[in-house]
């Protein structure tokens, strides 16, 4: 097990949509193993596939720290493989999201306090998880990036602007940050 390097938001990778997973393989349960490493040793609570580069239709993720928080029910670590939100509640809620690929930004954002996904678990099982609080966010963020969606396309203009320089930071790889990223300029 290893990990991984981060690829940061302005890669344009973040922005393509991720392919089905078809199959499984001694190389694909690595890469789960090697999500989870990274995942942890950034402090995450999600990481998809294409922030490790690959445009597959995978995320791991464990919200139990933001469950602790907050005095939600624990579900522990989770794969998901070829999830799809197959339903979502009328209530919103906002909350303050940041993300591994956009290092020490952290801006509100609204999105439907309970869904329902259909998965594929690590073995390729199917399962059907109603998710609600942090879970239920951790989902749709990591789902999003599987679609080259970001936090940050929820946010009005004027909030991008105001992140201007933290981006530029991250994006020119001046930005110290705690664990492996390749930033774009970075990839040149």
């Amino acid at each position: 097990m290893s990990v991984l390097p981060i690829v940061t938001y302005d890669d344009d990778l973040l922005r393509q949509k991720a392919e089905k997973v078809k199959e499984n393989s001694e190389s694909f349960q690595q890469l789960i193993d090697d999500m989870f490493d990274t995942m942890y040793n950034s402090d995450g609570v999600g990481l998809a596939g294409p922030q490790v580069g690959k445009l597959k239709r995978l995320f791991v993720m464990d919200a139990d720290p933001m469950a602790k928080e907050f005095d939600e029910p624990k579900q522990g670590p989770l794969v998901m493989i070829n999830p799809e939100i197959i339903e979502a509640g009328e209530q919103e809620i906002q909350l303050d999201e940041g993300c591994l690929s956009i290092p020490d930004v952290n801006a509100p954002v609204k999105r439907p306090e309970d869904i329902v996904v259909e998965y594929l678990d690590r073995d390729f099982n199917k399962q059907r998880l109603e998710a609600s609080g942090w879970l239920s966010r951790v989902i749709q963020h990591e789902n999003d990036h599987l679609d080259g969606i970001l936090f940050l396309d929820y946010l009005s203009v004027f909030k991008r602007k105001l992140f201007g320089s933290k981006l530029k930071s991250i994006a020119s790889g001046d930005k110290e940050i705690d664990y492996p990223t390749v930033p774009k300029k970075a990839q040149v």
